[in-house]
């Protein structure tokens, strides 16, 4: 406990901050003046992981004179931004460049809800050099009753992008109990070259340790070493927006995708395609270290004092999933979609004419009735009456494999593995026809779903695999995978994670907010009723993108069908990733799913997808899921409460007894681009707002 200050105590610090620009003294015997100086501390001050009586916080401190000198540093933790009732003065905590300076300390002994200042000293040439002072709140007791506030943000692209909205939240002055950050602190990749007319960009110190990734707009670089991925932690921390929210409020934070790879599952990178075995635990491991050096948080209940980023276990036994109690109101149940998950349902490198779905697992799912029509007629290709058939199909697959890159030799053996058995003729007779063969006569033969029926035309493609994937045969094709593999198929979290998830809902009867980084929300473009949509054969109902929930549909419905029987209609699931804002109740569970911080809007992404695929702005296809595609996707999902698909912002969710409240803070995504430092009362102006109610497993307008 802090000791009262005497008569003597108090006319020292009166002498101190007469003497300099000193800020706060203590009862002790130092009597060096203070001063705050943000260059020994260039990414400020953080904290993270609020629990009643304890909170992690950081800091990254630096001898601006000698880069590579380590730094003794006195952390101090106060009831007061004065320090004058200190709760933690420990001193002579070293930090060295073996994790880039960086010092994260588990602050336990506290007092719960209450609020507390902290920061970091060292001293030089006879005074203290302090970091910026941070505030922190810890979680209310477990028998508070008491209402929660917290943010919910994600997904913070930083090249050539502004922080407006965490500029606004700053504006706002919200009365929080913490910021729930859902992944992309940061985003992997940064253009090899300089971007033209913007400072915001991230620049390796080691580029040749990065991975050079070929763009339509140049070179890019992925990071891969662990001096790439901490340089993205320092250039982003160094955002003053950012440091200002990180010092005035706890986070608790997940990891997505873009901590290590764009699009990752376990320790697999997406970048090729299927054209080369993105196997990378090494980077994997990287990524994590300096996510781990970075962000404040409590992975494994970490003991008192300076933490020990070496024991904290890093891929394939790293764990981030954790829970919070914030009174008697909230749990927060915090888990990791990304460390455990099988890989995406469709490969990226499957064979269009493979079939993935045969007769006789159509039947067995009694959809068979639904699947009659031509389109879905496939032969045994290895039979020996389509030998020629055989040659000229892989003849062509070895075409377009070293067309894309591949080395003779090796697309030859993979078009031996990929064109043999069942193959579907709505992609086999195409290519016989382009090579002056018969087509096979779909007559007599049986049907199933291809990788062609699911949007699959290419090999080596995004388009079909992760994205834009037709909903009614991809909805088969994961059933039947789940079936055939006892639901390890779709098993986002693993077991042990899975467990740990369902365990925490069954706690007291309090609100239940499940952290998903990916939104459970499902995205339908329905074109299936569109006269105008040219050619005809695209109007079906697609999925956006089956790299989140929608891609695993039945483990989807299997976890809110579990939380929603424990729960009792109090649980609520918080997402981000999509770069769009939802509100939505799927399979009864409501899901908030926040817009990104300042990441390309899922409208931008969508638009360059469906060009990607052939249709043009002028298309009708591209009207529908573009220009008009907040209506496209209410239309697709009737549960869809809201949807906004083109503005940056961030939630606020307030829970209460009976009700959990949400604000969606909303900016248009063209203004990332345009910096509001140095315009404040503009950039409030840009920004509106819409207001939720959830209440007994539904959400309506507030």
């Amino acid at each position: 406990m802090p000791r009262v200050l005497d008569r003597r105590t108090v006319l020292k610090c009166l002498a101190a901050v007469a003497a300099s620009t000193a800020f706060g003294c203590s009862d002790d015997d130092d009597e060096m003046p203070v001063v705050e100086d943000r260059t020994f501390y260039p990414q400020s001050v953080a904290s993270g992981d609020p629990r009643p009586t304890s909170v992690v916080i950081w800091t990254r401190a630096i001898d601006p004179g000698n880069a590579d000198a380590d730094v003794p540093l006195t952390v101090q933790v106060a009831l007061d931004d004065r320090f004058s009732q200190r709760v933690l003065d420990l001193k002579n905590v070293t930090v060295s460049s073996a994790h880039d300076h960086v010092l994260k300390v588990k602050v336990t002994g506290l007092s719960p809800r209450t609020t507390y200042f902290f920061r970091f000293l060292q001293e030089r040439n006879g005074r203290l050099v302090s970091s910026p002072v941070g505030r922190t709140r810890t979680a209310p007791d477990a028998s508070t009753d008491t209402p929660v506030r917290f943010v919910v943000a994600n997904c913070q692209d930083y090249n050539g992008r502004y922080y407006n909205t965490w500029q606004r939240l700053l504006q706002l002055d919200e009365d929080l109990d913490c910021v729930v950050f859902l992944g992309d602190y940061i985003y992997e990749t940064t253009p090899e070259a300089t971007i033209p007319g913007t400072t915001r960009q991230v620049h390796f110190s080691e580029p040749d340790g990065a991975l050079k990734l070929a763009s339509s707009t140049g070179t890019v670089l992925a990071a891969a070493s662990l001096s790439n991925y901490r340089d993205l932690y320092k250039t982003y921390r160094s955002d003053t927006f950012l440091q200002q929210v990180h010092e005035r409020y706890p986070f608790v934070v997940t990891w997505d995708d873009h901590e290590f790879s764009d699009d990752c599952w376990d320790a697999h990178a997406n970048y090729t395609d299927g054209r080369q075995d993105e196997a990378e635990p090494d980077r994997r491991r990287n990524s994590e270290q300096a996510f781990f050096e970075y962000i404040p948080l409590d992975p494994s209940d970490l003991p008192e004092g300076p933490v020990d980023i070496d024991a904290i276990p890093l891929y394939p036994d790293s764990r981030i999933w954790r829970s919070f109690d914030f009174g008697t109101r909230m749990r927060l149940i915090v888990t990791d979609y990304r460390s455990r998950r099988p890989d995406h349902l469709i490969p990226e490198d499957a064979w269009p004419a493979a079939v993935a779905v045969d007769a006789a697992t159509l039947t067995a799912l009694g959809v068979a009735g639904s699947f009659t029509s031509d389109t879905f007629a496939y032969v045994d290709i290895s039979a020996p009456e389509y030998t020629a058939e055989l040659g000229i199909l892989r003849a062509a697959y070895v075409q377009l494999a070293v067309s894309e890159g591949l080395a003779q030799q090796d697309a030859e053996t993979r078009a031996a593995d990929a064109v043999k058995g069942p193959q579907a003729l709505a992609f086999v007779n195409p290519i016989l026809t382009q090579a002056g063969r018969a087509a096979i006569s779909p007559t007599g033969k049986p049907r199933g779903i291809g990788f062609v029926h699911m949007g699959k035309t290419a090999i080596f493609s995004r388009l079909g695999s992760r994205y834009v994937v037709v909903k009614d045969t991809f909805d088969v094709y994961a059933a039947a995978r789940d079936i055939a593999t006892g639901g390890e198929a779709e098993d986002a979290y693993g077991a042990e994670q899975s467990a740990f998830v369902l365990s925490a809902a069954e706690g007291p009867p309090t609100w239940k907010v499940l952290i998903s980084s990916v939104s459970p929300t499902t995205m339908v473009w329905d074109l299936s009723n569109k006269p105008d949509v040219e050619p005809a054969t695209v109007r079906n109902r697609y999925y956006f993108d089956v790299d989140q929930w929608d891609g695993f549909p039945q483990e989807r419905a299997r976890l809110l069908g579990e939380l929603r029987g424990r729960t009792q209609d109090r649980t609520v699931v918080v997402a981000g990733d999509i770069h769009a804002a939802f509100a939505s109740v799927e399979l009864g569970v409501p899901a908030l799913t926040a817009p990104a911080i300042s990441s390309s809007s899922v409208k931008e992404e969508a638009g360059s997808q469906v060009e990607a695929a052939g249709f043009p702005p002028s298309s009708a296809v591209y009207r529908y899921v573009v220009t008009e595609q907040d209506a496209t996707l209410r239309e697709g999902n009737p549960n869809i409460a809201f949807v906004d698909t083109d503005s940056h912002g961030f939630t606020v969710v307030e829970v209460q007894a009976d009700v959990v409240r949400a604000a969606y803070h909303l900016i248009p995504s063209s203004e990332a681009h345009t910096s509001y430092a140095d315009q404040p009362e503009a950039l409030a102006s840009h920004f509106t707002r819409k207001d939720f109610i959830i209440q007994g497993g539904g959400i309506s307008m507030g």
